[in-house]
């Protein structure tokens, strides 16, 4: 099944739903701490996951543990506070390739607990909940009881169920206020909360200029994460549900709310979609991981080669992150708009 690219393999346990409420807020945008004395609002309490976190100062020694939690820290501008990164499975995000150059890199999967320790950190923050669970880089409360802050991406609990097997399921739509309070919350924990306005606000500028002139009400997705054995497609109300959603488009599964649900391709072309959203993956560890695979595969089944989107060549083509709970949803957005454009379906 696919790894944590997009959605985590397996969590043992089901986290407490609820979105991450500061209680103490970061002044100024610098961060730092005056001269023998603490940033303003800190020490920083917060909400996260069922678990309550304090951050005693801003983070200098940040270890993110998943690509799309870098991306945002990233984006924030602050390569400098990052010891280490992990977990990448596809090229970094346009725009910041220079400030990910500067930043280690520990393992391109989840490393062990004892290789993030090495790095000593002073914040540890993730994108899912599995990769800091048993099986995953290790348990929360390992690094909190070392006094390592530990931060999980509220989309991945939010009106979300993880205690069964797979991907988890979502109980309520994933929205993109989801997406932008981790952002503004992160940001808070560095003390640059203007850093993390900021880039909200390019965020919602996005998506707007993204949606003008699509007219998608008529049109149907399906969105084809990995694996052509036995499909990952996109349920109801992840990710693609934000973008789905956003275009006013209907996704032909939406009558299931797991993450990732493996679907049969008679299903599949039983429904018929007008477009297919296929994941171009970089990694190597599911059959027919890239677009090129994705697209050889679909047009050579005597299945799949007689879907309407199939014989007119409907494709839209996203990394791994762009299906990702996270900002590179955005990209993922325009990307899926754009082809609707090129499609015909424009107001």
């Amino acid at each position: 099944m696919p790894t944590a690219t997009r959605a985590p393999i397996r969590t043992a346990a089901l986290l407490a739903a609820g979105l991450l409420a500061l209680t103490a807020c970061g002044g100024g945008d610098t961060g730092k701490a005056a001269e023998g004395g603490t940033a303003d609002g800190f020490p920083l309490t917060l909400e996260n996951c069922g678990r309550t976190v304090t951050v005693q100062a801003p983070p200098e020694r940040a270890v993110s543990v998943d690509q799309g939690s870098t991306e945002i820290l990233l984006s924030l501008g602050l390569a400098d506070r990052l010891a280490a990164t992990a977990t990448w499975t596809d090229p970094v995000m346009k725009g910041l390739e220079k400030a990910n150059a500067g930043v280690e890199r520990i393992s391109d999967n989840r490393p062990s607990s004892e290789k993030v320790l090495d790095k000593e950190p002073d914040f540890l923050s993730a994108s899912f909940t599995s990769t800091l669970a048993k099986g995953g880089v290790a348990p929360r409360e390992q690094f909190e009881k070392l006094g390592v802050p530990t931060y999980v991406s509220p989309a991945d609990c939010t009106a979300k169920d993880n205690s069964g097997g797979g991907d988890g399921a979502r109980t309520a739509p994933l929205t993109m206020d989801t997406v932008y309070d981790e952002v503004k919350e992160l940001a808070h924990v560095f003390g640059v909360p203007e850093r993390g306005e900021k880039l909200v606000g390019d965020l919602r500028a996005r998506v707007e200029k993204a949606k003008k002139g699509v007219d998608a009400s008529d049109a149907s997705l399906l969105y084809w994460f990995s694996d052509s054995k036995a499909p990952y497609l996109a349920g109801c109300c992840g990710a693609p549900g934000v973008i789905t959603n956003e275009l006013g488009a209907k996704n032909v599964f939406d009558d299931t709310h797991e993450e990732w649900p493996q679907i049969s391709w008679e299903t599949v072309a039983d429904r018929n979609p007008d477009v297919l959203v296929i994941g171009d993956l970089t990694r190597t560890t599911q059959t027919a991981e890239s677009a090129a695979k994705k697209i050889e595969f679909l047009e050579s089944n005597p299945v799949t080669r007689t879907m309407d989107a199939v014989k007119k060549r409907r494709y839209v083509l996203l990394s791994g992150q762009a299906m990702n709970p996270t900002i590179r949803t955005v990209e993922g957005l325009e990307l899926v708009a754009a082809g609707l454009r090129d499609f015909g379906f424009t107001e």
